[in-house]
């Protein structure tokens, strides 16, 4: 099977009510971003009613309001038009394992499912900028010199913001250690290896060469 790059995913964002959708949470607005060769190549944001009053500390957070919820799709015909954004491809979100139980929930109640590997740019960026004060997204955002846009805590803001942090962390192991080419599952890889090690981990990776159609010979 050839290997996708790192710089063709599916980036997203969940705003939600809550942390666990166990315990009937739900998400009210999800922005993604499409990137094709690192260009961002398609977008998708919606709000989504979940059927119940949002509390006061979420219309705060978010800047997402009861009154803007009013008269929103459901949650369930939101998803399954997502479905389709994210079919077939990888994706990456910043605390990945908080989107994706969101994203697992809300499909399997639109009766939806999604087959593709997930990947933190969260704990790839603890590996990739170790020298940063945290590794909130804003922080890192300010860390790398990415310019802002939008309104950190809403979804598609987020989502953008998320996809330039990633394609910030591929640009410095190209450069930092003669990569050309970085696949999506090298950092998923890169995410479990012990954060002291990533520079031995990287260098070996550099010593791969690289085959066609995406496969790899050691040298």
């Amino acid at each position: 099977m050839q290997r996708k790059l790192a710089e063709s995913v599916v980036v997203l964002d969940f705003e939600t009510t809550g942390l666990s959708p166990e315990y009937g949470d739900r998400a009210i607005e999800i922005g993604a971003v499409l990137l094709e060769e690192g260009e961002i190549v398609g977008r998708f944001q919606k709000l989504m009613n979940p059927g119940f009053r949002i509390s006061q500390f979420i219309e705060g957070y978010t800047g997402i309001t009861n009154e803007m919820l009013k008269g929103q799709p459901c949650c369930e015909e939101v998803m399954a038009e997502f479905s389709e954004f994210i079919a077939g491809r990888n994706i990456v979100a910043h605390n990945a394992a908080f989107d994706r139980r969101f994203l697992d929930f809300e499909l399997k109640r639109a009766k939806r499912a999604y087959e593709g590997s997930c990947c933190c740019s969260l704990l790839v960026s603890r590996r990739i900028y170790q020298d940063s004060p945290n590794h909130r997204l804003q922080t890192l955002v300010s860390h790398a010199g990415i310019r802002q846009t939008g309104v950190f805590h809403r979804a598609l803001a987020d989502a953008e913001m998320t996809a330039q942090l990633w394609l910030s962390m591929i640009e410095r192991i190209r450069r930092q250690y003669g990569m050309p080419t970085v696949f999506f599952d090298q950092l998923c890889e890169l995410s479990r290896v012990d954060k002291l090690y990533t520079h031995r981990y990287l260098t070996n990776l550099a010593a791969v060469k690289t085959g066609e159609e995406g496969g790899d010979v050691r040298a």
